[in-house]
């Protein structure tokens, strides 16, 4: 009789702990003030790369940094600058990386066009490699000794 009170007060206690932790983990919703303030949010987000997961958009991220930068680009767009503005005050502030699709310019040139010069040199290596491996490979026929013993290993089986 004794374990049955104390069963329920672990339960009730597991169940509010499991409850605040819910809701410490929670993100915080933004109200939807002006729709056109949210398109334009969403579209900017769409362009921005995650700090933190780096796959993701700004606008997909669940992670604390993210939000931090979806308040810091509400604000910046309630305060009246331009999409360019923003987008160049993220950039100034985390380089090129934190744009989803980075510009084509100098620094950036082994990013955009590193997979294909290692494709093309893989494949150059790769048939050279080959061509040598084909030329080491001389076939010459069978001896009529060999030829005579691989018919009998063939009876034989």
């Amino acid at each position: 009789m004794y374990l049955r009170p104390l069963a329920w007060t672990l339960l009730v206690l597991s169940a509010l702990l499991f409850c605040s932790s819910i809701s410490a983990n929670a993100k915080e919703a933004q109200p939807n003030e002006d729709p056109a303030i949210e398109q334009r949010m969403k579209t900017l987000t769409e362009q921005l790369r995650c700090l933190v997961c780096q796959n993701e958009t700004l606008a997909d991220s669940r992670a604390d940094l993210a939000e931090d930068l979806r308040k810091q680009i509400r604000e910046q767009i309630k305060a009246g600058k331009s999409d360019k503005e923003i987008i160049g005050f993220l950039t100034e502030r985390y380089g090129d990386f934190v744009l989803y699709n980075p510009p084509i310019k100098k620094t950036t040139y082994l990013l955009w066009f590193g997979p294909f010069v290692l494709l093309i040199g893989g494949t150059a290596v790769l048939y050279r490699y080959l061509k040598a491996r084909r030329e080491l490979i001389k076939e010459t026929p069978l001896t009529a000794a060999e030829r005579k013993r691989a018919e009998e290993i063939l009876r034989n089986a």
